[in-house]
């Protein structure tokens, strides 16, 4: 993974004016600006040209920076969600069908999201029990009322975590691919 490609023009400019344009010398650059615009103001009379000047120029660097920035951002989101997904990938119980979320569209989003609101909600329930809130939960496969009745019988019969017994069991199925 150490062979880099030779950022391209744009993508070197982009990441270029987009750190300059965060800098506080560029804030402090055009409050400068819009204050000799103002001062110059008596001197032209207020005209439509010295208004037209300001209105042009915030104008032109507003559409050409919402493009640079919106380019630096898109890269800096799929580099977090790379980082992300590694994470996911790479984390034994993650569930790796959290990978790639982003390229799901807003009907799976709001079914995960949803699951993950239910997992919340029964974690402060535990804490409110005085439990801790800390299990890992079967968020996403179908089977997870299948692996909680079965994790109940598995627990009744063996002292061991239920949920482990479960787990392990369905790993022996083959239900979880190892990284």
């Amino acid at each position: 993974m150490s062979n880099h490609a030779k950022p391209s023009l744009f993508h070197s400019f982009a990441n270029y004016t987009a750190h300059a344009a965060g800098h506080p010398a560029t804030f402090a650059v055009a409050v400068l600006v819009i204050l000799g615009w103002a001062i110059l103001g008596p001197v032209f009379h207020y005209s439509d040209t010295w208004q037209l000047v300001i209105n042009t120029g915030t104008t032109i660097v507003t559409f050409l920076m919402v493009f640079l920035i919106q380019n630096t951002q898109n890269r800096e989101s799929k580099a977090v969600q790379l980082k992300l997904d590694e994470i996911i990938r790479a984390l034994e119980g993650a569930h790796n069908t959290l990978l790639n979320l982003e390229d799901l569209d807003e009907k799976e989003l709001d079914a995960i999201h949803k699951r993950y609101c239910a997992l919340a909600e029964h974690a402060r329930e535990a804490l409110a029990r005085g439990e801790a809130d800390t299990d890992v939960m079967e968020v996403l496969e179908e089977e997870s009322e299948a692996v909680a009745s079965e994790a109940k019988t598995l627990e009744a019969k063996a002292g061991v975590s239920a949920r482990k017994k479960a787990r392990a069991e369905r790993n022996r199925r083959g239900g979880k691919n190892a990284a």
